[in-house]
């Protein structure tokens, strides 16, 4: 806060807490008590009470205020700067829901604003969270940081496999290449990552969306589950009954901090959330596009990697055929490589049996299957992702087209000719 230090004053108490109402200093007492700080610091007495006791004593480190009484907060809480030591962390509470509010608290210098009635979890969470960042280093040592990595995995259709594709891609990044890696599963209501991994998804994802304020690397550290040492999950289970209410500001701020954190990122993004969120895609090293082997999967393609050009021109993008099976298709892979004239980067085997061990297993694809066809494809994958991340001035290099072709067709030539490619019914 504002006011100018005094060092021939007494030591600074660590926390004190300045509550309206005896219901809420009974919630607080006994999480100060667990912190090891003391109880008698807790006193009634909301606001501006807090302002006439720090005017004569010193103020504590970190200050808990009540703005229940306060007919005007922000002209208070100004007031309340005028009288607290620099570095002095205020958390404030009161019983206005009010996101404008919130704006101008943070504005003048509030760490953070909870909501009456409180509980005492979530006091204990904000005043660790509070003690933490007094407690951090100021700045992080950047030298010999490996480059960050973000990798968007997206699926041509549903059931094409991109869940599976972008887990596996997040484990090994991890296992093989040692890198601190974060998978980022942004199907809120049915995402599948944390699943293929066995664990619980956790509420990271949820408290980030209903509350983005609160996103930093501590929240992250918090939120994300870890997988095993180099792999940390940020997903949700979210009601069905639950819209998803986002400005998409959200997502944005949580790529910032798991970008500080790990060293590569990859995001399962769904199709619906590419559409409405379309930032999503913006500054991201590689595109991993997940298809199928069949006539709409190729016309979705075509269309994904015309939007690419647009959302996301200077990331490379990586064609992954999944669960191909030679005796099952429904377009040839050379007949799809011609439709959307370009090869496919990295092919991977349908193996039903694999898949069912993964399942029991709680394992990914890539985890579950070493030593497969299947797990050399995914290593395949991993190996052009930190490719792309590792070039330069080569990630605008545009993919050649193949030497026998002389004209570029169009669009909509490409989708009306993609009936041809389906193979023709024998005459008896």
């Amino acid at each position: 806060m504002n006011a100018p230090f005094r060092p021939n004053q007494q030591t600074r108490e660590s926390f004190a807490a300045y509550l309206c109402d005896e219901d809420t200093v009974e919630i607080v007492r006994p999480v100060v008590a667990d912190m090891g700080w003391q109880v008698d610091k807790v006193h009634k007495g909301g606001l501006r009470n807090a302002v006439q006791s720090l005017s004569i004593t010193a103020s504590p480190t970190i200050l808990l205020v009540d703005l229940s009484e306060s007919s005007d907060p922000i002209n208070d809480i100004n007031g309340l700067a005028e009288v607290c030591e620099p570095g002095t962390v205020v958390i404030a509470m009161g019983q206005v829901n009010d996101v404008r509010l919130f704006r101008d608290l943070v504005a003048s210098g509030i760490h953070d604003y909870l909501l009456k009635p409180v509980f005492p979890e979530q006091v204990r969470d904000v005043l660790m969270h509070a003690q933490a960042m007094l407690n951090a280093p100021r700045h992080a040592e950047a030298t010999g940081r490996t480059r960050h990595s973000v990798t968007a995995v997206i699926g041509t259709r549903g059931g094409a496999g991109a869940s599976t594709v972008a887990t596996s891609l997040a484990w090994l990044t991890g296992h093989a290449a040692k890198r601190s890696a974060a998978l980022l599963d942004l199907d809120v209501h049915f995402g599948t990552g944390a699943l293929q991994l066995d664990l619980e998804p956790g509420r990271g994802l949820i408290d980030a969306i209903d509350n983005p304020a609160r996103i930093d690397g501590l929240f992250i550290e918090r939120a994300m589950v870890r997988a095993n040492d180099n792999l940390a999950i940020l997903s949700a289970e979210a009601p069905v009954n639950q819209p998803l209410l986002s400005d998409g500001g959200t997502f944005f701020l949580l790529r910032e901090e798991i970008n500080a954190a790990f060293e590569t990122t990859v995001i399962d993004l769904p199709r619906h959330m590419m559409i409405t969120y379309p930032h999503m895609l913006q500054d991201v090293d590689s595109v991993v596009l997940v298809t199928e082997l069949s006539l709409a999967a190729a016309r979705d393609t075509i269309r994904l990697l015309a939007s690419f050009k647009t959302t996301c021109p200077g990331s490379k993008v990586i064609i992954v055929a999944n669960k191909v099976s030679p005796n099952n298709l429904e377009i040839s892979r050379k007949d799809f490589e011609a439709t959307i004239e370009r090869p496919i980067d990295v092919l991977i085997p349908e193996d039903a049996r694999l898949a069912v061990k993964a399942a029991k297993l709680g394992k990914c694809m890539a985890d579950a299957g070493r030593g497969t066809k299947v797990s050399a494809s995914f290593t395949k994958l991993m190996q052009s992702v930190l490719a792309a991340a590792a070039e330069d001035e080569d990630e605008d290099e545009v993919v050649k087209p193949s030497s026998g072709s002389t004209q570029k067709s169009s669009l909509l030539g490409k989708l009306t000719a993609l009936p041809s490619l389906l193979p023709k019914k024998k005459t008896a």
